[in-house]
């Protein structure tokens, strides 16, 4: 915790002649930007793999009525079919696994472990605090409160943006493949990150907020 604290506070203090009072929202969006680089690679490999999963599908089909009344040959067919065309049906995954430690250790961080980083904060909202502070005290459109809705004003823009990209893409898959239920519950996922942003402390959200535009804008220029 000292040794992740001491990071984002030297980040803090780089970017203050830059951004004054709001340096550390500027670090923790740096870092955030920094883990998403990192992991970069594997999001590659991942869109990879999707692709990959994609071309097998007719395939995969094929398997589901032939073995609509075996589930566990079905499984077994499928998971022989995913081995022998060297596809990981868990890739996809990874990128998101990898950024977990990053997520709690600025909740840890940002719900009492971080001394030196608790003061400070973005405008009017202390990076500690949370949406329902806000509310308690000026409102929705008080000081504190205007950051919140500038978040949630951007989640909504990236979520609506994952939205219509991904409802295209379900609708460009062909029927039978599956993937029809599943396409229609995908796209309403990315408004969980409201929640998510509304229960967090500020810091955290700040995380979430930047790396889902990451993951949109990354999205766009992988999967097209």
């Amino acid at each position: 915790m000292s040794v992740f604290a001491a990071l984002v506070e030297q980040l803090a203090d780089l970017l203050h002649p830059l951004f004054g009072t709001a340096a550390a929202a500027a670090a923790i969006i740096l870092f955030t930007a920094l883990v998403r680089l990192l992991v970069h690679p594997l999001s590659r490999a991942a869109a990879r793999g999707q692709q990959a999963r994609a071309q097998l599908q007719p395939r995969v089909a094929e398997l589901r009525k032939r073995y609509a009344k075996q589930p566990e040959k079905l499984q077994k067919a499928v998971l022989e079919l995913h081995a022998e065309e060297k596809v990981s049906p868990l890739s996809g995954i990874l990128p998101s696994l990898l950024q977990l430690p990053a997520f709690f250790l600025l909740y840890r961080l940002f719900s009492g472990g971080g001394d030196g980083l608790l003061s400070h904060q973005l405008f009017a909202a202390p990076l500690d605090g949370r949406w329902a502070d806000a509310l308690a005290g000026d409102g929705v459109f008080g000081p504190a409160g205007r950051v919140y809705v500038g978040l949630f004003l951007v989640v909504v823009a990236v979520a609506t943006f994952t939205y219509v990209r991904t409802r295209r893409a379900a609708a460009a898959t062909p029927a039978g493949t599956g993937t029809g239920a599943l396409g229609k519950v995908l796209p309403l996922l990315s408004y969980g990150t409201l929640i998510t942003v509304a229960v967090v402390p500020l810091a955290v959200a700040l995380y979430v907020v930047t790396s889902a535009a990451w993951s949109a804008v990354e999205r766009a220029v992988l999967y097209t």
